[in-house]
């Protein structure tokens, strides 16, 4: 072999290495293992879900202002039981957090799959477990995304999240492709049994996992441990301005209410089309996912998210105007990965600005926006295209998603400036006491 060519491999390694999602964090830690293996199983059943309850409730209503107001009832137990569970993910057991809301959310699933077996069943009746399983969903997410930092090293904690992400757009991808199926051919509520396995199953890998007590003495679950997380997150703009930023993502841009709609009506299609709409955008989040060796890397990670947010609103803009189902697709695609970019980075930004004992409480706001912005913007598509087209109420929503994220990219210098010198910054400052609130006994 000519010196050239072993040049030209030395070359393509690195690049290899910065194109291919990092499994080091897999490698390293059992548990991050474990808690990964967790998500993974039940994750593919909660994405069946999220598309056949929107598709259970367009098909007994035939309105997608039914479908908007599925999500927002969704919206306050998410968001109260989101700030509450976080104080609850500080200050006790996380592992066994996990265990019991998986438990519960099990039961939950369980009545929406009675329910399907009714020839008419009560609207109201299906928003109410939504909203109890929205609720349960946000006193567990916030004690798993916490766990991370502390399971894996600093230095590899963006390939977590990037591992996370992949996760996370797998499930997206093969859920919605599955749920289109099975809903087709065997009904909904063996649909919602199968997120209900998918729940056990996690159960007995998470208990697999070595217990998760506090590390410090950290204040009570309650009113006083929310307003000292949300004193604290006011001392760190950057972090603000991801949670503004991904407001401005969903509320604006978010599409998935109109699926349905725009699935029978726009496109002409069935079921199946309906998760392939669902599946698109996770499709492209997994390509972003699995390229993403080279986050390690990059060092203006506060201009990624604000870029990369840009050209999701402006690929949901394309989205609204096509009525061919492969170009739609492809601008489904384009704007997940437009999203995992700034998932990964938006979560790099928050897990190295906080503190270990504060960790659960800011996570569960960022669960909050993450899940109640596409709520809230679910709603107002709905509303939207009541009133005029599913086609207006994208096409709008994504350019002005687009607008409004240039004009915060310009205002919100924090986030535009961030960089991991900033997070080095802010953990001397925590050391030392000066960088917001501690935890007390």
């Amino acid at each position: 072999m000519t010196t050239t060519d072993n040049q030209r491999r030395r070359e393509r390694g690195p690049l290899r290495r910065r194109l291919v999602v990092d499994i080091t964090p897999l490698r390293e830690s059992p548990d991050y293992r474990r808690l990964w293996t967790g998500h993974a199983v039940a994750i593919l059943g909660t994405q069946m879900t999220r598309v056949a309850v929107p598709y259970q409730v367009y098909v007994l209503t035939d309105s997608t202002l039914m479908v908007g107001l599925a999500s927002l009832a969704q919206l306050i137990p998410l968001m109260v039981c989101s700030l509450f569970g976080g104080s609850v993910a500080d200050a006790v057991d996380r592992r066994k957090l996990l265990v019991i809301t998986e438990c519960l959310l099990a039961v939950v699933v369980g009545g929406l799959a009675l329910l399907a077996l009714l020839d008419r069943p009560p609207i109201w009746a299906i928003f109410v477990l939504v909203a109890v399983s929205a609720g349960l969903s946000a006193l567990e997410s916030p004690a798993r995304s916490a766990s991370v930092a502390s399971l894996v090293r600093r230095e590899i904690l963006p390939s977590a999240f990037a591992l996370n992400q992949s996760l996370t757009q797998v499930g997206a991808i093969v859920g919605p492709a599955v749920a289109g199926v099975v809903i087709a051919a065997l009904g909904l509520s063996t649909t919602y049994a199968v997120n209900v396995v998918s729940f056990l199953l996690s159960v007995a890998v998470l208990s697999r996992m070595r217990p998760m007590p506090p590390a410090h003495a950290v204040t009570r679950p309650g009113l006083k441990s929310v307003i000292e997380g949300l004193t604290y997150l006011r001392s760190k703009p950057a972090v603000m301005g991801c949670f503004l930023a991904d407001v401005n993502a969903m509320f604006f841009g978010m599409p998935r209410a109109l699926f349905p709609a725009i699935a029978l009506g726009q496109l002409g299609g069935d079921a199946m089309t309906v998760g392939l709409l669902h599946a698109a955008p996770g499709a492209g989040a997994l390509i972003g996912a699995l390229t993403s060796g080279w986050v390690g890397s990059a060092t203006r990670q506060g201009r990624a998210v604000i870029i990369s947010i840009i050209v999701w609103g402006l690929a949901i803009a394309g989205f609204g105007l096509s009525h061919w189902l492969p170009l739609t697709l492809l601008l489904l695609m384009v704007a997940g990965v437009a999203d995992v970019v700034s998932a990964v980075f938006r979560q790099t930004v928050l897990q190295l600005s906080v503190p270990d004992h504060l960790r659960g409480r800011l996570s569960a706001v960022h669960i909050g926006v993450v899940t109640g912005g596409p709520l809230l913007g679910d709603a107002r598509a709905g509303a939207t295209a009541s009133f005029s087209s599913p086609a207006f109420a994208m096409v709008s929503g994504g350019l002005a998603c687009a607008v409004v994220m240039g004009l915060l990219g310009w205002r919100l210098t924090a986030l535009r400036r961030w960089t991991l010198a900033d997070a080095e910054i802010d953990r001397r400052e925590d050391r030392t006491g000066h960088g917001g609130a501690h935890g007390t006994s």
